[in-house]
């Protein structure tokens, strides 16, 4: 072995003794974050703290230039590891913030979403009870004594349950966590005369907890009777989000029908051009590449769920119609080679973005780091 494999050699020891410190003393951070998780659950305090978070990243940051340390890898480093941390926290369960609330009954609760609550209903110490298609013959036996029924069906048979739900208790709490609110909504206040909230949950149905996850609030009847659910979202970490059924709607317009709507041309136009995706995927940007990515991964999905989510509005339509004239719009521009007009009105976009596109900026650059770390 020449001198400088020795070398080479002992720089490697070192950096795997090292290594083993650190997983060692992320062992011992973790059960010192159980026991934080132990202690919040026994106060129904909510795992996510935001205001801690941002302070031990500033104190990290802080400590990071004070060693020579590169801040963006110690905050990198410092998020993935409170991730676990929320995980671990997670793990030791929730209070119950309202024992007596009744049975808590899932419509649905076999489907992927409905599953999620199912889970977390569960996990908190509620008695929860599950209704699916080929259980409606015993469904007075089911809503008996039940204080919560949210319906987690297809956008397609959302009102057609919830037309069958006249005779729940009065004091029992009606929501439905489908993608459109007022239409739902509108259903649930006719046909029952207690509380009534609509849900939006903004997430898939892998998440294995709420932390950091959105949930859209469209108020209905009897705040006071379901502000307790509220409460139980947020001590599960969701970030409750409140909103009329009307502007949820409107905004869903964008948020998910004309990106799911733009996706799916974008993956048909793929697929009609042919193309190779081995050879797309080996010559392209990692941006490209995460683009790829998110094309894909709608395409490994149910067709169904984009489908009804795309055909739920009529107004929809009037919608892509526009986004479709103003994509022919600068594609003319193109084709008439004006590149003037085209710059233009990317200049108009960009200052509509304002300090915005910055900040997109920044964020997509961590995004971006973490997709080349897996190419």
């Amino acid at each position: 072995m020449t001198t400088f494999d020795k070398k080479l050699q002992q720089c490697r020891n070192d950096i795997d003794e090292i290594d083993q410190q650190l997983v060692n003393l992320l062992a011992k951070r973790r059960e010192v974050t159980c026991r934080v998780g132990e202690l919040k659950s026994q106060v129904g305090m909510p795992i996510f703290a935001p205001d801690r978070e941002n302070q031990l990243l500033a104190k990290l940051a802080k400590q990071a230039q004070a060693v020579g340390l590169s801040v963006p890898l110690v905050e990198d480093v410092f998020r993935r590891i409170m991730r676990d941390s929320y995980s671990s926290q997670d793990e030791q369960g929730y209070q119950c913030i309202n024992p007596d609330a009744g049975k808590v009954v899932v419509i649905g609760g076999q489907g992927q979403l409905g599953q999620v609550f199912v889970d977390l209903f569960t996990r908190t110490g509620y008695q929860v009870s599950i209704l699916e298609k080929d259980d409606w013959q015993n469904a007075d036996s089911i809503f008996a004594n039940a204080g919560l029924v949210i319906v987690a069906v297809p956008i397609n048979l959302t009102e057609l349950v919830i037309s069958k739900l006249s005779n729940l208790p009065i004091d029992c709490i009606l929501a439905d966590i489908t993608s459109i609110k007022a239409k739902p909504l509108r259903a649930m206040m006719a046909v029952h005369r207690g509380p009534v909230v609509g849900l939006h949950p903004m997430f898939g149905p892998d998440v294995t907890g709420l932390i950091k996850q959105t949930i859209i609030v469209c108020h209905g009847e009897q705040l006071d009777k379901y502000q307790w659910l509220l409460d139980q979202f947020t001590v599960w970490g969701a970030l409750n989000y409140v909103v009329s059924a009307k502007e949820h709607d409107e905004a869903m317009a964008m948020v998910q029908v004309m990106r799911h709507f733009s996706t799916v041309s974008y993956g048909y136009h793929l697929m009609q051009e042919d193309v190779e995706l081995e050879q797309l995927l080996a010559m392209s940007s990692p941006i490209y590449r995460l683009e790829l990515a998110m094309v894909g991964r709608l395409f490994a999905q149910d067709p169904n769920l984009y489908a009804d989510i795309i055909f739920s509005n009529p107004d929809n339509v009037v919608m892509m119609k526009r986004f479709a004239n103003r994509f022919v719009e600068l594609l003319s521009s193109v084709e008439q080679g004006n590149k003037s007009d085209f710059i233009a009105k990317f200049k108009q976009v960009a200052d509509w973005f304002g300090d915005d596109a910055q900040n997109f900026l920044l964020e997509s650059t961590s995004l971006l780091e973490k997709a080349r770390e897996h190419k």
